[in-house]
C-alpha cells in the first residue's frame, strides 16, 4: 500500500502544473518543447481561469532558476509566458499580467545584461498589446525609473553598454504607448515620471557615440523617435510638464554655450508638438529667459537663439496672445543687456578690468544682436495685420522726444545707452518691416507710428537717420523698386530700370493731403546735417524717388519741386552756415532727383530744363553732381555763386514747362516752408537730460510778469501785438542764448544756478509748512528755545480762538 499510494503522488499534482514542468526540457539548450507549449495555451485559452495559477507558477520557477542562475532556463519561461500573452485575451489575464509584470522586474533587477535585454524585449512585445479593459490599479513607477537608469549604463564594453541603453529606450518607448493614451494612466505625465522619461531620451540624444549604427541599434536616433513620440501624444495640459525637463537638463549639462543641442531639441519639439500647443513652449522658454536674466551674457544669448528657433517655427501658424508677450519680454532684456554694458562705467577706470570690460561688452553685443535677430525673425514671418501691431508696439518702445517709454527707463544709462536702444530697436523695425506690403500707406503708416519716427529722424546721430529712412523704404516699396534706384546718381534712361506703379489710390491721396508736409519737412531738415554721408544722400533721394513712384499725383508732384527749389535755395543761401561738403552733397541731390522726376513725369520741357543743367555742371561746376561730389578727391569751391544762373534749376522755367492741365503752377511761385511743429522748441537735442532742462528753463522763463498784466491798454499795445515780427526774433534770441547758456557755461556755474533755484524753492516750502502746521496754542504753554534754555509761555483761555463749531 505505501508504494502504490507514492506512485500516485505524480498523477495527483495540478494538470496546469503539468502541462508548465512540460514544456521545460531536460536540457536548456534545445528549448522551448513546442508541442507541450501548444497543450499549454489551449489548456490555457479552454480554461481562463486558470491563468493567474499558471502566471504565478511560471514565476516561482524563473524567480528559482534566475537565483541558481540557470538561465537557459529563464529563457524558456519567459518565451512561454510570451506565447502566453500573446493568445490569450480575457478578463482573467489581469492576474496572469501581474505575474508578467513581477517576472519582468525580476530579469530587470539583475545585474545580468541579457536578462535585462530579454526583461525589456518581454515588457515592449506586451506594451503593443491593446486590453479590452483599463486596468485600475497598475502602476509603472518600478519600469520608469529602471528603464531610465539603463537609458545612463555606465558599462565597460562599449558593445554592451550599447545594448544595455537601447533596450532601456525600447522600455521607456513601451511604458509611453501602454500609458499614454489611457486616462487612468494619466499619473505618467507628472512631474516625478517626466524628469526621468525625458532627461534619458535627451542623455542618449546628446552621446551619439554610436554614428556609425543604424535604425533600432543607435541609441541616438531611437531616443529621438521616442521622444518625438512622446511629445506627438501630449496633450493640453501635459505641455509644461514635458518642456520644463528639457530646459532643466540643459542647465544641468550646460549645453546654453554652445548651444546648437538645445537648438535641435527645440525643433523636435516645435515639429513633433501639435501646432496649437507652441505658444505654451515659447512661455516656458521665455519664462526661462527670465530666470536666467542674471546669468553669462553667453547663456542668454543661447536661450534667446532657441527661442528664435522657436518662434520661427511658431510663426507659420497661429501663436495666439503670445505675440505681444515675446515682444515684451526681449525688449526688457535688451534693456537689461544694455545694463549690464553701460552700468559698469563707475567700476571700469582700473586698468586691470579693462580687458575683461572689453570682453564683457563684446559678450553683451551677443546678446543684443541676438535679441535684434528673434525680434526681426519672428515679426517678418507674422501675417501683415500682426506685423502691424508689433511695429507699433516696438515703435512705442523706442526711447523718443514727446513720449514717454515707461518699460525701457533711459535715466540710468545715458545719452549712450539711449542710443544704443533706439539703433537696436530700430534695426528690428527694419527686419520687421522688410517684406511688409500693405494695401493702403495708411494702413503701414498711421499717425501714431509716423510722427515719433520722423522725429527721430531729426537726431543729431547720421546712423539713427539712415535707419529711419530704411524703414520708410520697407513700408513706401510695396512693389519691390528699390533694388533699381541704387545710390544716387544721374540715371540717364528711367524709363530702362522698368520701374512697378499702379495709379494712386484714393486713401493714399487722402494721406499725402494729411501727412505730406510732415514727410517734406522731415526730408528738408534731414537735408542740412552737418554730419551726412554719402550714404545719408543716397538713402534721401531714394525716399524722394519711392514717393515719386508710389505716391505722387499732379499735387504731390508740384510739391515735390517745391522741395527741390527749397532745397537749392537753402544751399545757396546758407543761413545754417553748412559745410561745403553738405551744401553741394544737397545741390547734387537736388540734381539727381530732379532729374529722375522729370523723366517720371515724361513732360518735354521740363527734362529739357533738367538736362541743360545738368549739363552746365559737368562743365563748370562738376562738384554739384552726385558722380564727383562724393568721390574722396574731390575738389570743393570756397563759394557758391548764386549770380551763375545757368547753374541752378530755375522756378520760374519749371512753371513754365508744367503749364499742361492737371498741374497747378502758381503754387511754384509760393516758397516752400517747412512746417513749425513742438519739436522746433528746442533747436537740437542729443538727450532727454539736455531736453528737460532747456523745457523747464523756457517754461519758467516764458511766465508772465505780474507787471506785465496790468499793463495799460492802449493803441500802441494794440499795435505792438499785432506786429509780432520784432517779439519772435527776440523770442529767438532768448531760446538761443537759453540753449547756448547749458551748452557752453561752465558745470559749477549751471549747478549754483540750480541750488539757487532750489534753495528758493525750499525757504517757500519751510514758510508753507510753518503756516498750516504750527500746533494750536494751549492752555498749559507751549515750549519755546531761547539761548538753549527751554521756556514755557501759557496763553489765556479767553485769548484763544476756536473753530465756530466747537463754540456753544
Amino acid at each position: 500500500m505505501p508504494a502504490g499510494v507514492c506512485g500516485c503522488c505524480g498523477p495527483l499534482r495540478p494538470r496546469y502544473k503539468r502541462l508548465v514542468d512540460n514544456i521545460f526540457p531536460e536540457d536548456p539548450k534545445d528549448g522551448l518543447v513546442k508541442s507541450d507549449m501548444e497543450k499549454l495555451t489551449f489548456y490555457a485559452v479552454s480554461a481562463p481561469e486558470k491563468l493567474d495559477r499558471i502566471g504565478a507558477y511560471l514565476a516561482e520557477r524563473l524567480s528559482r532558476d534566475v537565483v541558481r542562475h540557470r538561465y537557459g532556463y529563464v529563457v524558456i519561461a519567459m518565451e512561454a509566458l510570451d506565447q502566453l500573452l500573446m493568445a490569450c485575451h480575457s478578463q482573467s489575464i489581469k492576474p496572469f499580467v501581474e505575474s508578467f509584470l513581477h517576472m519582468v522586474a525580476k530579469l530587470l533587477e539583475s545585474r545580468e545584461p541579457d536578462l535585462q535585454v530579454l526583461g525589456t524585449n518581454s515588457f515592449v512585445k506586451f506594451a503593443n498589446i491593446e486590453e479590452d479593459t483599463p486596468s485600475y490599479h497598475r502602476r509603472y513607477d518600478f519600469f520608469v525609473s529602471q528603464f531610465s537608469a539603463m537609458c545612463h549604463s555606465t558599462y565597460e564594453d562599449p558593445e554592451t553598454r550599447s545594448r544595455i541603453r537601447v533596450a532601456g529606450i525600447k522600455g521607456l518607448q513601451g511604458v509611453v504607448r501602454k500609458t499614454v493614451n489611457d486616462e487612468l494612466q494619466a499619473i505618467i505625465w507628472e512631474p516625478q515620471h517626466m524628469d526621468k522619461l525625458i532627461p534619458s531620451m535627451l542623455f542618449n540624444m546628446q552621446d551619439n557615440d554610436d554614428s556609425e549604427r543604424a535604425g533600432e541599434e543607435n541609441p541616438a536616433s531611437l531616443a529621438e523617435s521616442c521622444f518625438r513620440e512622446l511629445l506627438g501624444r501630449a496633450a493640453y495640459g501635459n505641455m509644461n510638464n514635458a518642456v520644463r525637463p528639457v530646459l532643466v537638463h540643459l542647465d544641468n549639462h550646460r549645453l546654453w554655450d554652445p548651444n546648437d543641442f538645445a537648438v535641435s531639441c527645440f525643433r523636435i519639439i516645435m515639429y513633433s508638438i501639435q501646432a496649437q500647443h507652441s505658444h505654451h513652449v515659447i512661455q516656458q522658454v521665455l519664462s526661462h529667459l527670465d530666470t536666467h536674466s542674471k546669468n553669462t551674457p553667453r547663456v542668454r544669448a543661447g536661450i534667446v537663439q532657441v527661442l528664435l528657433e522657436t518662434v520661427a517655427i511658431a510663426a507659420k501658424g497661429s501663436i495666439g496672445p503670445t505675440v505681444l508677450e515675446v515682444f515684451n519680454t526681449l525688449l526688457k532684456h535688451l534693456r537689461m543687456s544694455v545694463d549690464f554694458e553701460l552700468g559698469d562705467g563707475s567700476r571700469r577706470n582700473s586698468a586691470s578690468s579693462l580687458s575683461s570690460t572689453r570682453t564683457k561688452e563684446s559678450e553683451e553685443r551677443i546678446v543684443q544682436n541676438a535679441i535684434i535677430q528673434t525680434i526681426g525673425f519672428f515679426g517678418g514671418n507674422l501675417p501683415d495685420y500682426q506685423r502691424a501691431e508689433v511695429m507699433m508696439f516696438i515703435m512705442g518702445k523706442v526711447p523718443v522726444y514727446g513720449t514717454p517709454c515707461h518699460t525701457l527707463d533711459t535715466v540710468k544709462i545715458g545719452h549712450q545707452g539711449t542710443k544704443r536702444i533706439q539703433m537696436m530697436l530700430l534695426s528690428s523695425l527694419i527686419m520687421v518691416t522688410s517684406g511688409f506690403k500693405c494695401k493702403t500707406i495708411c494702413a503701414g503708416l498711421p499717425a501714431a507710428f509716423l510722427e515719433p519716427l520722423c522725429s527721430i529722424s531729426l537726431m543729431e546721430d547720421s546712423e539713427l537717420r539712415q535707419l529711419v529712412l530704411e524703414i520708410l523704404h520697407n513700408i513706401i516699396d510695396r512693389h519691390d523698386n528699390r533694388a533699381k534706384l541704387r545710390g544716387i546718381r544721374i540715371i540717364p534712361n528711367v524709363a530702362a530700370l522698368k520701374f512697378k506703379r499702379e495709379k494712386i489710390s484714393k486713401q493714399d491721396v487722402v494721406f499725402m493731403k494729411k501727412h505730406g508736409q510732415q514727410l517734406y519737412r522731415h526730408i528738408y531738415l534731414g537735408c542740412k546735417e552737418e554730419d551726412n554721408v554719402q550714404k545719408n544722400f543716397e538713402l534721401l533721394f531714394t525716399a524722394l524717388a519711392l514717393i515719386t513712384i508710389e505716391l505722387a499725383n499732379e499735387e504731390v508732384v508740384i510739391d515735390l519741386i517745391r522741395l527741390s527749389i527749397a532745397l537749392q535755395d537753402m544751399a545757396l543761401v546758407n543761413e545754417e552756415n553748412m559745410p561745403m561738403f553738405i551744401r553741394c552733397g544737397v545741390m547734387a541731390l537736388v540734381a539727381a532727383y530732379l532729374n529722375f522726376l522729370s523723366q517720371m513725369v515724361a513732360i518735354p520741357l521740363f527734362c529739357q530744363h533738367v538736362s541743360k543743367v545738368i549739363e552746365m555742371r559737368n562743365l563748370d561746376a562738376p562738384y554739384l553732381l552726385p558722380e564727383h561730389v562724393f568721390r574722396e578727391k574731390c575738389v570743393f569751391p570756397d563759394s557758391l555763386e548764386r549770380d551763375d544762373i545757368a547753374l541752378y534749376f530755375q522756378t520760374a522755367d519749371l512753371a513754365e514747362a508744367l503749364t499742361l492741365p492737371g498741374y497747378n503752377v502758381e503754387r511754384l511761385a509760393i516758397p516752400y516752408i517747412p512746417q513749425v511743429t513742438d519739436e522746433d522748441r528746442l533747436p537740437r537735442r542729443k538727450s532727454f537730460v539736455d531736453t528737460i532742462s532747456l523745457q523747464v528753463d523756457i517754461i519758467s522763463n516764458s511766465l508772465p510778469d505780474q507787471s506785465q498784466l496790468a499793463e495799460e491798454i492802449t493803441f500802441e499795445t494794440l499795435k505792438k501785438a499785432i506786429d509780432t515780427t520784432g517779439l519772435e526774433e527776440q523770442e529767438r534770441e532768448r531760446r538761443r542764448q537759453v540753449m547756448e547758456k547749458f551748452q557752453k557755461a561752465p558745470f559749477e556755474e549751471i549747478a549754483a544756478h540750480c541750488e539757487s533755484k532750489a534753495n528758493m524753492l525750499h525757504d517757500r516750502l519751510a514758510q508753507i509748512f510753518e503756516l498750516t502746521i504750527r500746533p494750536p496754542p494751549s492752555p498749559s504753554g507751549t515750549v519755546t528755545v531761547t539761548s538753549g534754555h527751554a521756556q514755557y509761555q501759557s496763553v489765556p483761555v479767553y485769548e484763544m480762538k476756536f473753530p465756530d463749531l466747537c463754540v456753544y
